[in-house]
């Protein structure tokens, strides 16, 4: 693993949080209008590589290459603890978070071996010392100051020099800290967000609605402001990956999102901004139920769909070979000029 060195932005209160949120740079699309182009001359029916292609203009638009290219891929996992776990939401001890980091660390986890095939670099960043939020369903999750700093150490994660970022995380209890964000964001109950997350059976679901649904109903003031209700209902490492994205686009990074949590994460950015989340695709559906409909209201469509609820980045790390065939497509297919082949008539 490598530490990415990263320009620091410190926002100094939510409003400067939302105005960075708001104020976000577009395509290029010079640059997309440049691989159209070349893509129209190669040696296939129009569209016959279906989403291959507009995955490669998409790597170029934020990339701002006419030539996308993917030499510097790296994964950012950000780590944290929840409060709510005291809740009984989870059946896992939040000991697992910092076990889990160990197991990085010493390349033992799926991410490790998906880096390895997806030929990027691998960061994890313990959030807070691994420390949990306060339990939100008696308190928000963070105080203000704690959250800025927890968005602040994710934007400066991000490696200016990187040409495609892939963001996860690790966190026990997280995933009903996501469905209690995507419930603040979007609506409905801890029944229509609630999933079996780690691997809670039948009544382990229905308690956890059951938990998410006192949250929401202790915060109901908050739930229309999308960066509140990430303070109040997110975590450490949530605050983080909200940040990582932020910086991303600042500086016209395309990212990779993984699963339910990570989603919910970035969700924020598409509740301020109609195109809050146009350089990001979405690198999976998870089998967490509420993925799909999460997904739907932030309105982006899923690559792959393999059943993955694992979290760690690996969706995305599992996309990364994807992407690398669409380029190689774009970048090494004749034309039909070159090929001597003839155009449709």
């Amino acid at each position: 693993m490598q530490v990415p060195s990263g320009a620091t932005t410190n926002f100094s209160g939510m409003a400067d949080l939302h105005a960075a949120c708001v104020d976000l740079p577009p395509a290029d699309e010079t640059a997309r209008m440049a691989i159209a182009a070349r893509e129209a001359t190669l040696t296939k029916p129009a569209g016959s590589l279906g989403r291959l292609e507009e995955l490669t203009a998409w790597l170029g638009a934020w990339q701002g290459r006419a030539v996308p290219t993917l030499e510097r891929v790296r994964i950012v996992i950000f780590a944290g603890n929840h409060g709510v776990v005291r809740q009984g939401v989870s059946p896992w001890p939040a000991s697992v978070t910092a076990q889990m980091v160990g197991n990085f660390a010493a390349g033992g986890a799926a991410i490790n071996q998906l880096a390895r095939v997806a030929d990027a670099s691998l960061t994890v960043v313990p959030m807070a010392d691994l420390a949990p939020t306060e339990d939100f369903t008696v308190a928000p999750a963070m105080t203000t100051p704690a959250f800025l700093h927890a968005v602040t150490t994710g934007y400066a994660t991000v490696d200016a020099e990187t040409d495609l970022l892939c963001v996860g995380e690790m966190g026990i209890g997280n995933t009903t800290a996501a469905a209690a964000l995507a419930a603040a964001l979007f609506g409905g109950s801890g029944r229509d967000w609630a999933g079996r997350g780690a691997g809670l059976d039948a009544d382990g679901v229905a308690h956890k609605a059951v938990v998410i649904d006192r949250a929401l109903a202790q915060h109901e003031a908050y739930r229309d402001d999308p960066l509140m209700a990430a303070r109040i209902f997110g975590g450490y490492e949530m605050a983080a990956m909200l940040g990582a994205v932020l910086a991303a686009r600042h500086r016209r990074i395309p990212v990779l999102l993984d699963g339910f949590v990570c989603s919910a994460a970035a969700a924020p950015l598409r509740r301020l901004h109609a195109t809050g989340l146009a350089h990001t695709r979405l690198s999976h559906r998870s089998a967490e139920a509420a993925h799909h409909a999460l997904a739907r209201y932030m309105g982006v469509e899923p690559l792959l769909d393999l059943g993955l609820r694992l979290g760690e980045a690996s969706g995305a790390a599992l996309a990364v070979p994807l992407l690398r065939a669409a380029l190689a497509c774009h970048t090494g297919m004749a034309s039909f000029a070159d090929a001597g082949v003839s155009e449709r008539t």
